[in-house]
């Protein structure tokens, strides 16, 4: 169960894919985007991974600082920021520690059998350390839209594309429809 609004976020001290020590507090003053995500290099977590990558930059324009979390460990987040080239820090939680802290180890239900696993959840948290928002039904592919929302006005990578495509699709089809032979 997910942490309420208003309420402090917990500190924690963990590693990050270089094998540094990272701690919640060091980011005081700044606002944090800190995302819990299952598993490296899987289809959801790279299309999360991936919409906070190509809006980076409005996310900093915003103010954030982004964190992943999972309880992978360095050397495979170190792979998994190699090949989708992320410009954020993830942190290892193999402990499953923060997991706890946070309520996102849950246990969880696929085709009738029960397993412990990681919550999709993100967490906004403000400078003064406060959590502002909680996103619990993540939209891997449009995440960055999610925590932008009305922070900012500035379309994001993801908005315009769908937009230049919107458009483009009924064209699209007109070139590739074929003419009736007379």
């Amino acid at each position: 169960m997910a942490l309420p609004i208003g309420t402090s976020a917990p500190n924690f001290k963990t590693k990050d894919q270089d094998g540094k020590e990272v701690s919640l507090s060091d980011f005081r003053g700044k606002k944090v985007v800190l995302y819990f995500y299952p598993k490296d290099m899987t289809p959801g977590c790279t299309a999360e991974a991936c919409s906070l990558r190509d809006n980076y930059k409005a996310l900093q324009k915003a103010g954030y600082e982004v964190l992943g979390i999972s309880s992978d460990d360095e050397k495979m987040h170190r792979k998994f920021i190699e090949k989708e080239k992320l410009p954020f820090r993830l942190l290892a939680d193999t402990d499953k520690s923060v997991h706890a802290t946070f309520g996102t180890w849950i246990e969880k239900s696929m085709y009738g059998r029960k397993y412990m696993g990681t919550a999709r959840v993100t967490y906004i948290i403000d400078e003064k350390g406060i959590i502002r928002e909680v996103i619990e039904k993540v939209d891997t592919k449009n995440h960055a839209d999610q925590i932008l929302g009305k922070a900012t006005e500035a379309p994001t990578k993801t908005k315009v594309v769908k937009k230049i495509a919107k458009k483009a699709a009924p064209k699209l089809a007109k070139k590739q429809t074929p003419k009736p032979k007379k």
